[in-house]
């Protein structure tokens, strides 16, 4: 072989490796098939798997591998590139905006649903009411004991549990319940949302901080019914708290801005070649998808609900 031929074949034989190793680099996934991993608060973990099963029912080639984490880290996922979906109960903050737009992913922020957190009392406590005020002051540690609630109250100190310390729902509690106050330290975070019902359950002075769709009764189509496992408490603005001011978290009541602890669901999403990750979003986003938010208790983003006037009895 003359010097000339091997230069050309060894110039061939590059271009061919080179080409290769750029496809390879290429997205496999598109809008319905491959398989990619997303990050999701776990106070979400219920809506986002029903989301999951229905969606990969319908397209068989398509594989989603949710991680169920704290906000923090599933933030912190997409920022690092690690997943291209993420949900969230906050937008991105401008650093972190600039930080993906410095890797040449432009974030896109789709609002899902409204959720709604719930306070949740074991069985043998009788307490029924509380309102905002009361609720800073418990997470503040000015209230402490049942008794400063209720005079009559047979229970001790109030044994407050969250989800995890780095979820939304703590992150809540800080900025909107408590101006950006710390919270007590005698607060708890459980781990997870079953675990903070278990304990809630069990420990008859406990007050349970946790998200609707987790307290739902999977037995009432209607959302009009908790589990019965635990008691939610009605909540007012005003205090001192009653039945014509408060509330529990129903959907309708969820919808219509007269409960007061709701908050907004994004997806939160870096997907330039619109692949799976876009496809998934836009399932969500459909009316199909949207549905499934619905008969989780929570307030879709698009889909209209039906109010239905709700006596409880105390």
């Amino acid at each position: 072989m003359s010097r000339n031929a091997a230069i050309v074949l060894m110039l061939c034989v590059a271009v061919a490796v080179s080409s290769c190793r750029n496809r390879s680099k290429q997205p496999t996934d598109t809008v319905s098939s491959g398989v990619i991993k997303i990050s999701a608060d776990e106070s979400f973990r219920p809506l986002i798997q029903q989301e999951i099963d229905v969606f990969e029912g319908l397209y068989p080639a398509a594989g989603i591998i949710p991680e169920y984490t704290s906000e923090v880290e599933a933030i912190n996922l997409l920022i690092k590139d690690s997943v291209r979906l993420a949900v969230s109960t906050r937008k991105l903050t401008q650093p972190e905006i600039n930080t993906l737009n410095e890797k040449k992913l432009f974030p896109k922020e789709i609002k899902i649903a409204t959720d709604g957190i719930a306070l949740i009392t074991n069985k043998q406590n009788t307490d029924s009411m509380l309102s905002l005020p009361n609720l800073t002051k418990i997470l503040t540690g000015k209230i402490t004991k049942w008794k400063e609630l209720d005079p009559q109250s047979k229970l001790g100190d109030i044994q407050v549990v969250f989800d995890n310390a780095n979820s939304s729902t703590v992150r809540y509690a800080i900025d909107s319940l408590c101006g950006g106050a710390p919270l007590y330290e005698g607060l708890s975070a459980q781990g997870n949302n079953p675990q903070v019902i278990d304990y809630v359950a069990k420990t008859p002075n406990a007050l349970g901080v946790i998200g609707v769709s987790w307290i739902g009764n999977k037995g009432d189509s209607t959302n009009l019914s908790f589990s019965d496992r635990i008691n939610v408490m009605r909540l007012s603005r005003e205090d001192p708290a009653m039945v014509a001011n408060s509330c529990k978290p129903f959907q309708a009541y969820l919808a219509l801005g007269r409960y007061p602890l709701t908050r907004d669901v994004y997806i939160l999403l870096t997907d330039p070649k619109s692949g799976l990750a876009s496809g998934f979003t836009t399932f969500i986003s459909s009316d199909r998808g949207q549905r499934i938010i619905l008969k989780s208790g929570i307030v879709p983003a698009t889909q209209s609900i039906r109010l239905v006037n709700v006596r409880e009895n105390l």
